[in-house]
């Protein structure tokens, strides 16, 4: 009787051992956690994928789309929701996509091969506009609050695009960015002998008129600001100043193993495509070198130099503030 007594009062004493330990493991996340004084929602580790591979390309990265549920309950798409699968959201025409053999050397090949009915019209009486993309990875493109183009890949390769709508002056140009990720929830994808490497955005943007005059270009002029952020080792590194979002302290150095970093995550604001929406407190967009967004190997680029590095007007990529780590990124300008 003894001996099964004693026996018995061992096991309840590993049994609440073993309780303490997993107590002290989750009072240590939830502290880190709360520590954060930031308006984001927080998420630690790994989502769920919810789809994949929404695209193939021989040479490209997988293109899942994940879910991952914050620590105030919410669930969050990972790397962003968008109009990616959605039919009805007008695809954008091809400057340059190896994915689907379309390596056109110029412009004006390109142009050859788009269908101008696949213009966008918002106002009858307007006049028609081109917009050349190069997006790094994704982007959607609206006017005035209509959908006009989205990217045809929405990881890699990397691709150009071309987008035509019909509008009258003013308009109001609105995209949403995404870096996409292959670690769904932690911004990472494996690169550079890293299983857990940090990717980067970019996007820069010429839009033309009918008689193939530049118009307006991306630059700091635009406004940007960023919806989700990762990957984050150490929730200490960001802060807010008003609307700006800043993770410039953070490490960008990613690692092995990122089933420990944390995403701040913020919710996009209703009708940030039209027209109206007050963009006034949003950051300016940063704009970025050639060199920086290293895009000197990447023909969807360099063929097209005479667009993007006019003479008469050098287009500049644009991101939010840290083109690095913030990898889903609203940006707008309203052509006068």
């Amino acid at each position: 009787m003894k001996k099964t007594l004693s026996l018995l009062i061992a096991t309840l004493l590993m049994v609440s051992c073993g309780d303490n330990k997993s107590k002290t493991k989750e009072l240590a996340s939830t502290t880190e956690t709360t520590s954060y004084k930031g308006t984001a929602s927080v998420t630690q580790g790994m989502a769920t994928t919810i789809a994949e591979d929404i695209y193939t390309c021989e040479r490209g990265r997988k293109t899942d789309v994940g879910e991952i549920v914050s620590t105030d309950g919410k669930t969050w798409v990972v790397p962003a929701e968008t109009n990616f699968t959605n039919e009805d959201f007008p695809v954008s025409g091809d400057l340059f996509n190896s994915c689907e053999g379309k390596n056109y050397a110029t412009s004006e090949e390109a142009l050859s091969h788009f269908d101008d009915s696949n213009a966008v019209e918002i106002d009858t009486d307007g006049e028609v506009y081109t917009a050349y993309v190069f997006a790094d990875n994704y982007f959607e493109m609206y006017v005035n609050g209509v959908p006009v183009g989205k990217d045809n890949v929405p990881f890699t390769e990397f691709n150009a695009s071309i987008v035509k709508f019909k509008v009258q002056k003013p308009f109001t140009i609105a995209m949403k960015l995404v870096d996409w990720e292959e670690h769904l929830g932690v911004g990472c994808e494996a690169n550079r002998g890293k299983a857990f490497h940090n990717g980067d955005g970019g996007m820069v943007a010429v839009i033309k008129d009918e008689q193939n005059k530049i118009i307006t270009t991306t630059n700091e002029n635009w406004k940007a600001q960023t919806f989700y952020t990762a990957p984050v080792k150490d929730l200490s590194c960001v802060s807010e100043e008003g609307n700006y979002r800043y993770s410039k302290n953070c490490d960008t150095n990613g690692g092995q193993d990122g089933n420990s970093f944390y995403a701040l995550h913020w919710e996009l604001p209703k009708e940030w495509t039209h027209t109206n929406f007050d963009d006034s407190n949003w950051p300016d967009a940063t704009t970025f070198t050639n060199e920086t967004i290293g895009v000197d190997n990447k023909p969807a680029y360099t063929n097209f130099t005479s667009i993007f590095d006019a003479a008469e007007e050098d287009a500049k990529f644009i991101w939010s503030t840290n083109v690095v780590l913030d990898n889903e990124v609203l940006v707008r300008y309203t052509v006068k």
